[in-house]
């Protein structure tokens, strides 16, 4: 009996794998547009930041440790490069976490970035956002120039590539971005059913 259980069990795993489906966006082809609601009720469309040289989608959590290890550098690189025409677009799409804790987690850290929430993982789902934080920038007609993680450690004192900088810096000069693709690492995206 307990090995019919335990082989159910996997099947079912594997049955909810298979149909876990997301889109693989490609670097150097355009993404999708999307509407979502800051959690001040303000509606934000991507299609509005066509004046801007680039923009940065960020998928953030309030519970993820991975995540929260980032919160100083994602609130610094806003203030670095909002006066340079890139905007910054973070994104909760966790279902475990509802708007008033993403209200309260902002504040708590400081966040000055549109922090956006994603009901039913929509937009995650249309990028194929799977962790926090993930990372995509787009340029100024929305192609992705770079996916993939902020920099190489969770922990300030260790990271020592940044290439989300890389990506922007190149962006803004007008030169190919270095490194086109990381792997991202972090918590799972608390997927609605």
């Amino acid at each position: 009996m307990r090995s019919q259980l335990r082989c159910l069990a996997i099947a079912a795993i594997l049955l909810l794998q298979s149909t876990w489906s997301f889109a693989k966006l490609e670097v150097d082809k355009p993404a999708p547009l999307f509407a979502l609601k800051e959690v001040n009720g303000k509606e934000v469309k991507l299609a509005d930041l066509k004046t801007k040289k680039a923009v940065v989608v960020m998928f953030i959590a309030t519970r993820c440790p991975f995540s929260n290890g980032y919160n100083e550098r994602m609130q610094k690189l806003f203030v670095d490069y909002k006066d340079k025409n890139v905007a910054v677009l973070a994104i909760n799409s966790n279902k475990t976490e509802p708007v008033a804790e993403v209200i309260e987690h902002a504040k708590t850290n400081g966040f000055t970035f549109p922090l956006l929430k994603d009901e039913g993982n929509i937009v995650a789902d249309q990028y194929g956002a799977e962790f926090t934080p993930e990372i995509f920038v787009l340029d100024s007609n929305f192609v992705l120039r770079y996916h993939g993680r902020i920099d190489n450690s969770q922990r300030v004192s260790d990271a020592n590539t940044h290439e989300l900088r890389d990506a922007l810096d190149a962006l803004l000069a007008g030169k190919e971005v270095p490194k086109k693709e990381t792997k991202a690492f972090g918590c799972t995206i608390k997927r609605a059913n």
